[in-house]
């Protein structure tokens, strides 16, 4: 299937590719030998974290900015984004001498802010609007309107997803023979882009798209037949989630994309840690998703050449706690309790002594004040070593008969307390 005939605008990735080539790097393909001994298969990565911009976002900014005509160009510019599209754009302005207006919400960490700067330098200007992405784009092409601008946006335009598929001409160019590529989807403007050049020019190459379970705006568009806007998104991911998908990209991905797999938040931190101290990569949540979701296809991938695509590597340090915390959940070695102990002497030391294990550790704990002032119940977090560990301590909990509720994580109470 040629995909390029059911577009009404013919996606050129050749002349794409030699528009970026004064301003990307042809990232490395690089063979990871652990994963492809753990997989019995070979795995290679794409490593667009090391672009310049680290992520491949640059690609689709610039191309679409470059082929705009001198008088657009000299317009000006605007985006909406939060991330690494926002710096992508900042440094396509530098770079062609244009200026540009990013919109970012109000809640954008500073050091996303002052990367967008860096990038940019005199070239741009930086509005922080609203709470949310979705705030922040109205006021954008609001403002693009009233100044006779030209809006870039992050993923839903023919030139962002022809820019974003000069990954796979690379690609192919570096490795012939490729049976699966694992593509993260947040609009779709990557695996777009992928998806069309592999269908292409490698048709036996199986597209395998990647989104968080937390916020399946293309999982659902598919499901249902059309773009639907989800009422929540889980954002942690927030490189690759969107409340809905692109109107274009669900167009191309609907053809190109043999499946799309959800993949867990806490999986994929698990995945940044091991990658991190495993292969000193450090890796932003969108860019391990690919990683991440090679245990669910380990029978299919066996014996075969794979791509894994590593999107970006805009991971804030302040992070890697929340990422930590959020992997030992996953991994069924950190439970919280509300613990109502009883009022007497030597409750807590009987606890520590009797109800936890050798190796369970106490990682939390503080006492809820209830209304009236007194004290209420106890927060405790423990963590364990092992995920079997847990039965014994359910079983002493309840042998020794102290008073405690569980919180889980899909439980209201757990992210009001916890």
């Amino acid at each position: 299937m040629n995909v390029k005939e059911k577009t009404t605008y013919q996606l050129d990735f050749a002349k794409a590719k030699e528009r970026l080539s004064k301003v990307v790097i042809k990232s490395p393909l690089q063979l990871n030998r652990s994963l492809s001994a753990k997989y019995n298969a070979n795995v290679y990565l794409k490593r667009e974290d090391l672009q310049v911009v680290r992520s491949y976002k640059l690609r689709g900014a610039y191309n679409m900015m470059s082929s705009l005509s001198e008088e657009k160009l000299r317009n000006g510019v605007t985006t909406a984004s939060a991330g690494n599209h926002a710096q992508g754009f900042a440094y396509s302005c530098k770079k062609l001498g244009v200026k540009g207006v990013v919109f970012m919400p109000v809640i954008t960490p500073n050091q996303k802010v002052n990367q967008t700067k860096m990038f940019g330098e005199d070239n741009i200007e930086i509005k922080l609007v609203g709470d949310t992405f979705d705030d922040c784009a109205v006021a954008a092409k609001k403002f693009t309107e009233e100044n006779g601008m030209t809006f870039i946006p992050p993923f839903d335009d023919y030139r962002i997803i022809e820019g974003q598929g000069t990954v796979a001409v690379e690609i192919l160019e570096q490795l012939s023979d490729v049976d699966y590529v694992f593509v993260p989807v947040g609009g779709g403007g990557l695996a777009a882009g992928v998806g069309t050049y592999f269908k292409t020019y490698s048709p036996k190459t199986k597209i395998i798209g990647l989104e968080p379970e937390g916020a399946p705006s293309m999982y659902e568009a598919l499901k249902i037949g059309h773009p639907v806007t989800l009422d929540t998104i889980e954002r942690f991911v927030d490189g690759a989630s969107v409340k809905r998908t692109g109107d274009i990209t669900f167009s191309i991905c609907k053809e190109v994309l043999d499946d799309l797999h959800l993949v867990p938040e806490g999986k994929i931190c698990s995945t940044i840690l091991k990658l991190y101290n495993e292969d000193a990569i450090v890796v932003e949540p969108a860019g391990a998703m690919s990683i991440a979701c090679l245990d669910d296809y380990a029978n299919e991938i066996k014996g075969k050449n794979i791509v894994c695509i590593v999107s970006g590597s805009n991971n804030d340090i302040d992070r890697m706690q929340e990422i930590k915390e959020r992997s030992l959940q996953y991994e069924g070695l950190k439970h919280y309790f509300l613990i109502r102990f009883a009022q007497r002497p030597g409750a807590l030391k009987e606890f520590v002594n009797h109800v936890l294990g050798a190796n369970d550790d106490i990682t939390r704990f503080e006492y809820m004040q209830k209304h009236n002032k007194e004290t209420g119940p106890a927060l405790v977090g423990i963590e364990l070593k092992s995920k079997e560990d847990y039965h014994a301590l359910m079983q002493n909990l309840k042998k020794f008969n102290i008073n405690f509720t569980e919180l889980k994580k899909d439980d209201n109470m757990f992210g009001y307390v916890v």
